[in-house]
Parts: structure tokens; C-alpha cells; sequence
């Protein structure tokens, strides 16, 4: 019995302590995407990002239509021509997924434009969390768009809306 209460007394004290806490939830997803300069960004990099894939995909195509080519003759083409024309492919193949990873890859150029054109928008944004924070007296921050463990929060902690007015004055 003793044991019970003070389990009980432990998990109230618990709970006392978590109300005095000071948090909100927010949305960044949300918030970012509420911001001209933001969306500006993202319809650049993703325009980008398609220009270099159809690049990417052209040279595919004429890749195969190489190879093809090259199946049709094959025959007939001496071991000299077959290995000149197969290496040709090979190089090809190679350059391009050389490209395409110099493009596409985590140091690649796609992710040096996000990084250039994102990331003074995030912290534009993240000092206005924090400025907000520190004008409202709250501790914590939660973002419900990237926390996949944040299972409910009620309306009166998402303050999502009230952020994105802030950061827009």
C-alpha cells in the first residue's frame, strides 16, 4: 500500500511539473510553406532538378539507341570496331552517371542551390521562433511536422498561425 501511494504521489508530482512547463506546437512545414520566398525556392530547385533529369534521361535514351545500334552491326563489325564502339558506350554511361551524381548526389550541385537559396529562409525563420519564444515566455518549441512521436497536442499549444504572422510583420 505503501508503494502505491507513493507511486501515485511520484506520478501526480510528475504531472504538476509538466503543466508548469511553458511549450507550444507548431507546424514548420506549415510555417515555411505560408512564405513567398520559400515557395520561390522550392519551384526553382524543382525546376532545376527537372532540367538536369531530362538531361539525365536524354542521354539515356541516346545511350540505348547507341547500344541498339550497335546490337544490329554487331555481326558484322570487326573485334576491333565492336571494342571501339563498346567502349564509346561505356563512357558515355560512365559520364553520365558521373553527372548524375554530381547533380543529384549529397554534395552535388541541386543540394548546394538548396542550401544557398533554403537555408538563410530557415534561419530567418528559426530566429523568429526564438524571438517569439522569448517574447511569450515559453521554454519549448515542439514541431509537430517533423516529430513523428508528437501524437496529439491540443489547439490551444499550436501556435502555428500566430508564427506565421510574426514572422511576416
Amino acid at each position: 500500500m505503501k508503494r502505491l501511494t507513493l507511486l501515485v504521489f511520484a506520478f501526480i508530482a510528475t504531472l504538476g511539473t509538466l503543466s508548469a512547463q511553458n511549450y507550444i506546437v507548431v507546424d514548420s512545414e506549415k510555417i515555411f510553406k505560408s512564405l513567398d520566398d520559400y515557395n520561390t525556392a522550392i519551384a526553382s530547385l524543382d525546376r532545376m532538378a527537372e532540367e538536369y533529369q531530362q538531361r539525365i534521361d536524354d542521354e539515356y535514351e541516346a545511350i540505348a539507341s547507341l547500344y541498339a545500334e550497335y546490337k544490329a552491326q554487331e555481326a558484322t563489325l570487326s573485334a576491333y570496331l565492336r571494342q571501339q564502339q563498346q567502349n564509346t558506350i561505356l563512357s558515355r554511361e560512365e559520364a553520365i552517371e558521373k553527372f548524375q551524381r554530381e547533380t543529384f548526389g549529397p554534395e552535388g550541385t541541386l543540394m548546394k542551390k538548396r542550401l544557398e537559396l533554403i537555408q538563410p529562409i530557415q534561419k530567418r525563420v528559426f530566429e523568429a521562433l526564438s524571438r517569439y519564444a522569448a517574447a511569450k515566455g515559453y521554454d519549448l518549441i515542439l514541431d509537430s511536422a517533423s516529430n513523428p512521436t508528437l501524437l496529439y497536442h491540443g489547439p490551444k499549444t499550436d501556435h502555428t498561425q500566430a508564427l506565421i504572422e510574426f514572422i511576416k510583420r
